[in-house]
């Protein structure tokens, strides 16, 4: 897992053409304008979600862990936390193929996920986005699948 300030992504360029197009993608878009919903970069290989939501208690959050896509989770207003475990400390459920979702169960770490901050996660990174850092708040998130 990375998890810094978009302003610092050029850093990580270097990780594959993917996900340098995912960040060309975050910096390069208005997304506190953008329309909610599925956005392409790249066909399958590579596609923006924008959400808004409001965070919830972490009691009713969810660990959850991708096989086929990294996650570049990036905060655009608001703040939540995000836990964060080897899917190795969690016990896996039954894999999705079709929602491309692994749910899982355990403990891990939890962060906290300010505006302007980016996450990446790989497949062995196991997280829980969306809990609220205190009282639930409302979030703009946007999270580019990067195929794998």
């Amino acid at each position: 897992m990375v998890l810094d300030r978009l302003e610092n992504s050029g850093l990580y360029e270097g990780l594959g053409p993917r996900l340098r197009a995912a960040f060309e993608f975050l910096r390069g878009t208005d997304l506190a304008a953008a329309a909610p919903g599925t956005h392409e970069i790249r066909g399958k290989e590579i596609f923006a979600i924008v959400a808004d939501y409001v965070t919830k208690p972490r009691a009713e959050a969810a660990w959850e862990a991708h096989r086929k896509y990294i996650d570049v989770q990036y905060v655009v207003r608001g703040t939540e936390l995000i836990g964060h475990a080897h899917i190795g400390r969690l016990i896996a459920g039954p894999y999705n193929e079709e929602k491309e979702y692994l749910p899982l169960t355990g403990e891990g770490d939890m962060l906290t996920f300010p505006a302007g901050s980016f996450a990446v996660l790989w497949p062995a990174d196991a997280h829980m986005p969306g809990v609220a850092s205190g009282e639930p708040a409302p979030v703009r998130k946007v999270v580019v699948k990067v195929a794998v």
